[in-house]
């Protein structure tokens, strides 16, 4: 239905805006700057700093035009003696208590409030009175807190509970004396700093950064979250090739996230320039015995031997390679070239959690992006828990049905937080999502699938009834807990789904940051599972090439499978399992010191940028492997350019075809891959799906209680081993003795 348009009038000229249309955003969009600290866009009104005053024609007063919407005939004067007037006397108020220190505060040089200040000039302050006193305290490891900068603009608990739906940060006492805290003194959340992101002024500020440098100081570089695979865009800021800090501000992106980040897209980068990084490339000559650091040449000319000789004595397919869903798309395409074109071998994976492609093989719909999802009208939630494992989509739910009015319907064993917003919870016993599945895309099967998953047919026709009476999108998520097989079915629940009304989309919960990437570069397609490969070592697989490492589930009751090879090589970032057995280790560049590309979990193509030179003697993983193989007498002609890789991806992968670089460089327009929908025969993976589900156990007992915050985001990993603040959370985040100094300098922190 298209939006009816009405004319307004702002400054004299004339425009056909949307009915209904907030005014300040009008204004912005149209160029007329409106000052405010208080509103923002993805925020519910809070109306309390008055500076977004405007005159309407035939209004008797100044209007807040954050709080007005446009009508037919509207004339709006932005700029003017008493628009300007007002608005420096709500400036002198929020200055009354503010302390002159811009010299010296962490967000100088980015503060709302300085910015304005400075722009006007000639702003007298006329109050003498005594100015309230607060300390400066840490409110957890991750931020602190000057109440004395507060201008009570609530960004930050608007955003605490609107985006994280948490009300960990909240205003206390009264009047003059009202200050921004929490209940208890100490920070007890999802640590995602978005309260600092948000903060127009210098209250709550970057724990880990503060008084480090100047924001003048930093280079800002555009790139993409790695941890995750919601791709958020952020800014790295780095001096003297050390990665100072990562925000997501709009000043400098304006990406799929807005200012959002969660914590370990905002806190885990100091992994970059950490000392355990591996520094050089390293040999083990003989079983048993030492890495010994080599150069380049070496190590690159000694794998080319052994893999020859191992290639010679048992056959390529011998030979294993495994990419990591952690690669960029130029390193899993040239990975993939390697292994089909130079080695030869069917064995090949990706060191991921689950596999795409029977879901992509089956695709019948097209893929949600996150503005999708804030705007859909049903999300139905199979499995997941995209709160802690996908912060950003968790947020754009949350925010759906808030803002939006959305039904949430979510089937899982566990009663995650997003539950409180759910219109339905099937809560069903471990295990059984696959029976979920085959209740939506079979009727007949309701009571089979109702009987094995703990709960009443009833419940799926109350689901079904949702779905039928709601109008606008649907949105269908799953996590990794799907088998391969019932990933088909849901590929083909658009057909189930389909209305007139309603626009069936789809959108996979990977746990990686370049998941969708592995499979679109085609490292998912190999004849070997991680845990196949694994089992197959020191038999059918004599040799493994390895960019990453095993996840621990994978060498979970394998820990001598790696041992059992005649050789294995693996580029990394940090010592790991997997780097225990290798008997050639090349040190792998970070995300920050490459170019590159990831896929979200939008199907989104985003650029990785370069933001400080490769730390050590590392070099990017494309890098590495187009070497290997020069050596081994193919020269892929990619000539150290990445963009170079990244055209040859958009010639031969049909979902990038045309893709170049500068077509990407707009992280405000996003560009979508191009994957096939079709409509596809699911039988045979319908009934695979209802035997596997009438051999489920009826006896397993539902699990009761809401996860703690923070229980899978807290989790240390190879990356976040190496904050000391992630190991202050995973450990419960205790509160140190006093809040007056960092809470690292205060705790041990045992390894």
């Amino acid at each position: 239905m298209a939006t009816e348009l009405v004319k307004v009038t702002i400054n004299g000229k004339l425009f056909e805006v949307p009915k209904g249309a907030r005014l300040i955003d009008v204004c912005r969009e149209k160029g007329f700057d409106i000052p405010s600290f208080c509103y923002y866009a993805d925020l519910a009104l809070q109306a309390s700093c008055r500076m977004c005053l405007v005159r309407i024609e035939k209004m008797p007063k100044l209007q807040t035009s954050c709080t007005i919407t446009c009508t037919d005939g509207m004339v709006v004067t932005t700029q003017s003696e008493e628009i300007e007037k007002a608005q420096r006397g709500m400036t002198e108020f929020l200055l009354a208590n503010h302390p002159l220190d811009c010299p010296v505060c962490d967000r100088g040089g980015e503060c709302e409030l300085q910015e304005m200040t400075f722009d006007w000039g000639g702003l007298e302050e006329r109050f003498t009175e005594q100015k309230n006193y607060y300390a400066e305290k840490y409110l957890s490891p991750m931020v602190a807190n000057d109440s004395q900068r507060c201008i009570l603009c609530k960004r930050c608990t608007r955003v605490c509970d609107e985006w994280m739906g948490e009300e960990a940060i909240e205003a206390g006492g009264r009047g003059a004396h009202t200050v921004i805290g929490t209940y208890m003194g100490w920070l007890d959340c999802s640590q995602c700093g978005n309260c600092i992101e948000v903060c127009p002024t210098g209250t709550l500020l970057d724990a880990t950064y503060r008084h480090q440098t100047r924001p003048w100081e930093l280079a800002q570089t555009i790139s993409t979250c790695n941890f995750c695979s919601d791709g958020c865009q952020m800014s790295l800021g780095s001096r003297g090739g050390e990665l100072m800090r990562v925000v997501a501000r709009d000043r400098y992106v304006n990406g799929i996230n807005g200012e959002f980040l969660c914590v370990k897209g905002r806190f885990g980068h100091p992994f970059v320039n950490h000392e355990a990084r591996i520094r050089t490339p390293m040999i083990r000559y003989k079983k048993g015995g030492k890495l010994i650091p080599a150069t380049w040449d070496e190590a690159i000319r000694h794998v080319a031997e052994r893999l020859d000789n191992v290639a010679d004595q048992h056959g390529r397919n011998s030979i294993g390679v495994v990419g990591s869903p952690r690669l960029t798309n130029e390193a899993l395409y040239v990975l993939h070239k390697f292994t089909t074109e130079l080695v030869g071998t069917d064995n090949y994976t990706t060191t991921d959690a689950f596999t795409l492609k029977p879901f992509f093989d089956n695709l019948g719909a097209p893929l949600a992006t996150h503005r999708d999802i804030r705007y859909a009208k049903t999300i139905l939630l199979i499995g997941g828990e995209p709160e802690e494992l996908q912060p950003l989509t968790g947020k754009q739910i949350r925010q759906a049905v808030r803002n939006g009015g959305a039904k949430l319907i979510i089937a899982n064993p566990v009663r995650i937080r997003l539950v409180e917003q759910a219109a339905a919870f099937l809560h069903i016993r471990p295990a059984t999502e696959d029976a979920i599945a085959l209740a939506f895309a079979n009727p007949s099967s309701d009571a089979l699938a109702a009987k094995k998953a703990g709960i009443e047919t009833s419940e799926i026709d109350a689901v079904r009834q949702i779905i039928a009476d709601t109008e606008g999108d649907l949105i269908v998520m799953f996590g990794g807990e799907l088998s391969r097989e019932a990933q088909a079915v849901v590929g083909q629940l658009a057909s189930v789904f389909a209305a007139d009304t309603r626009r069936v989309l789809f959108h996979p919960l990977p746990l990686f940051n370049n998941s969708f990437g592995a499979h679109d570069m085609g490292m998912m397609s190999g004849a070997m599972t991680p845990s196949e490969m694994l089992d197959a070592s020191g038999e059918a697989i004599r040799a493994m090439y390895v960019a990453g490492s095993f996840l621990p589930q994978h060498l979970e009751d394998r820990e001598d499978a790696l041992a059992k090879l005649d050789f294995l090589v693996v580029q990394e970032i940090f010592e790991s399992e997997t780097t225990a057995h290798a008997d050639v280790v090349l040190p792998a560049s970070s995300y920050a010191e490459q170019d590159g590309t990831f896929t979200n979990n939008d199907g989104l193509v985003q650029r990785v940028r370069q933001s400080i030179p490769p730390v050590h003697q590392s070099k990017p993983d494309w890098v590495i492997v187009a070497q290997l193989a020069k050596e081994l007498g193919m020269d892929f002609g990619f000539e150290l350019s990445p963009s170079a890789v990244f055209r040859d991806i958009g010639e031969n992968v049909p979902a990038y075809s045309g893709m170049r670089y500068p077509l990407l460089k707009d992280e405000t327009n996003p560009i979508q891959a191009k994957y096939i929908v079709r409509q596809t025969d699911v039988g045979d993976a319908l009934a695979a799906v209802r035997n596997s589900v009438e051999a489920l156990d009826e006896t397993g007992e539902k699990i009761y209680g809401t996860p703690k915050v923070g229980h899978e985001l807290f989790r240390i990993g190879n990356l976040t081993d190496k904050v000391p603040q992630f190991h202050l959370l995973a450990s419960g985040n205790p509160r140190p003795e006093t809040t007056a100094i960092s809470p690292l300098y205060q705790i041990t922190v045992g390894r």
